[in-house]
């Protein structure tokens, strides 16, 4: 009987973020952002491990630390070549599956991480991800095979797919059998879903109210608590509905 494969998640996580400086140690409701996630994702039943990766530069050593003190294994390595940290995280982890997380998402949900994990594993897939075009931004997961993110390790020449992990990937639908995790309608304010990940000031403003009003009410939370929350209190909608996300599409910043 084959052993059953080891899922891995790790969350991507620096000090460094252009416009928004240190974002992941920011307080809300009483903990880090980086800690929310983390309490988060230690809920979901599909992981085996939970690891966060930093680069190794000096001025990420606070994050490391931080993320140690949680008790979550750290991984360190180039600030730059986002897919080699990735990877020797991964194979650090002992990982078969790897998911991969940004450590911006402090609102994410273990129910919709496990909902991907069965996606993924209930077809033959070399890859598949959250649709952030039909799921609120911050909710963002993608999901591959060890053998599979090494084949991206060992090709990726341009410099964007090395910068990010999952582009060789999904930039090759000839070649990867990708697939997408969604849903017949979008969540948000008609225009776009909600957006719940962390870049700006004015994102971190509305996740502070989000997990500052729903840590009081129903701590175990999930995204549809949130999006309840969005649609009663329709002045929050305002707070970040302008801001453009800078990265590449089903990529978020760490």
């Amino acid at each position: 009987m084959a052993a059953r494969p080891r899922i891995v998640g790790i969350s991507q996580a620096r000090l460094g973020s252009s416009r928004l400086p240190g974002k992941v140690l920011l307080p809300a409701a009483g903990r880090s952002l980086l800690a929310w996630q983390v309490a988060r994702l230690q809920r979901c039943r599909r992981l085996d491990a939970l690891m966060v990766a930093t680069s190794d530069l000096p001025g990420d050593d606070a994050l490391a630390d931080h993320a140690t003190g949680l008790g979550v294994p750290v991984f360190r390595g180039s600030e730059t070549d986002v897919l080699d940290r990735f990877y020797r995280a991964a194979l650090a982890g002992g990982a078969d599956i790897v998911l991969r997380f940004t450590a911006d998402c402090p609102l994410i949900d273990p129910a919709l991480v496990d909902d991907l994990v069965d996606y993924f594993q209930g077809q033959p897939l070399d890859y598949a991800g959250i649709d952030v075009s039909r799921f609120p931004r911050g909710l963002d997961a993608e999901i591959t095979h060890l053998d599979v993110l090494e084949t991206a390790w060992k090709e990726a020449r341009a410099d964007v797919e090395r910068e990010h992990v999952m582009p060789f990937l999904w930039r090759r639908p000839e070649r990867f059998r990708l697939g997408l995790l969604t849903r017949p309608d979008s969540v948000g304010d008609g225009r776009t879903p909600w957006r719940w990940c962390v870049d700006t000031a004015s994102d971190y403003a509305l996740v502070c109210r989000l997990l500052e009003t729903l840590s009081a009410t129903r701590p175990d939370f999930g995204w549809q608590d949130a999006d309840a929350l969005m649609r009663t209190h329709p002045e929050w909608v305002a707070l970040n509905r302008d801001v453009v996300q800078k990265t590449l599409p089903a990529e978020g910043e760490e």
